[in-house]
């Protein structure tokens, strides 16, 4: 069974919302009206209450004039801690990302997040829906760019990565900035703890046909499934689900383009004979 995994403690987003929904309904307002009064989308406004999605915190401060809460909402939102950058439902991903010993990762709409270049990972938070602001944009990408210094640790995990071929086609921003991002795909093939392959978009079917999956080993061993879809995702902690995934990645990799034949593919993209 899958299952959404839950920390201990309730994540200060969702208290920061509960806040916030708190005060709205005492002042007698509906979601949709105070999106208006802000000029945010009324989905915007549910997910801050949620925990979803971060207050920021030039909005807190106008809420909490708007809303007459003597600075309650700013003051929550200068107590966040920073490893809590991350939104309520991917937080504990991030925390077993950032200590894992093994990565097993396939990708088929974009470039797999740790290996994103940031230009890159801006246009693809660019094209979030609803959305971000100027502030919540740049703490996005930020926020991608610390979760890549797990590679430059000093014994960084052993990384499988498997992407679409298509991945490689879907062009986001100019032609120039998806050959540097190409580039940087070949660079990373190349680090010693990495193996990339590309799945051609020519192969009939596969196993991982259901989307996005991420399979990591914890440094006591213990093994997870992330699947992501549009804005949440589960940890799947469950030995037989673990199983299944493991077996439909090792299936995925043999269908696969060898490394080198992979590089061959992303030297060919950039037009290198």
């Amino acid at each position: 069974m899958q299952k959404r995994s839950s920390g201990k403690k309730v994540p200060s987003w969702e208290v920061v919302g509960a806040l916030l929904a708190t005060f709205r309904r005492q002042a007698g307002l509906k979601q949709v009206e105070l999106a208006d009064r802000f000029n945010v989308g009324e989905e915007a406004i549910a997910s801050m209450e949620q925990g979803r999605r971060r207050l920021r915190m030039e909005l807190a401060k106008q809420m909490d004039e708007f809303l007459e809460t003597k600075g309650a909402l700013t003051a929550a939102v200068e107590k966040i801690p920073a490893r809590e950058k991350y939104p309520a439902f991917a937080r504990d991903f991030i925390e077993h990302e950032r200590e894992a010993i093994t990565l097993q990762w396939y990708e088929n709409q974009v470039i797999p997040g740790l290996l994103q270049t940031p230009e890159y990972a801006r246009k693809v938070f660019e094209n979030s829906c609803p959305p971000l602001g100027p502030a919540e944009l740049e703490e996005a990408v930020q926020a991608r760019l610390e979760r890549q210094q797990i590679l430059q640790r000093e014994t960084p995990p052993l990384m499988s990565v498997v992407i679409e071929e298509q991945v490689l086609q879907r062009h986001l921003g100019d032609k120039a900035m998806m050959r540097q991002q190409i580039q940087h795909l070949l660079d990373c093939a190349d680090l010693p703890f990495m193996c990339l392959q590309i799945m051609p978009t020519e192969t009939p079917t596969h196993p991982c046909l259901g989307g996005p999956l991420i399979l990591l080993e914890t440094p006591d061993h213990e093994h997870l499934a992330w699947l992501e879809g549009n804005h949440n995702g589960w940890l799947v902690d469950d030995p037989s689900e673990i199983s299944r995934y493991q077996q439909k990645y090792g299936m995925l990799r043999a269908q696969a383009l060898s490394p080198e034949a992979s590089k061959a593919l992303l030297n060919k993209v950039l037009g290198v004979t």
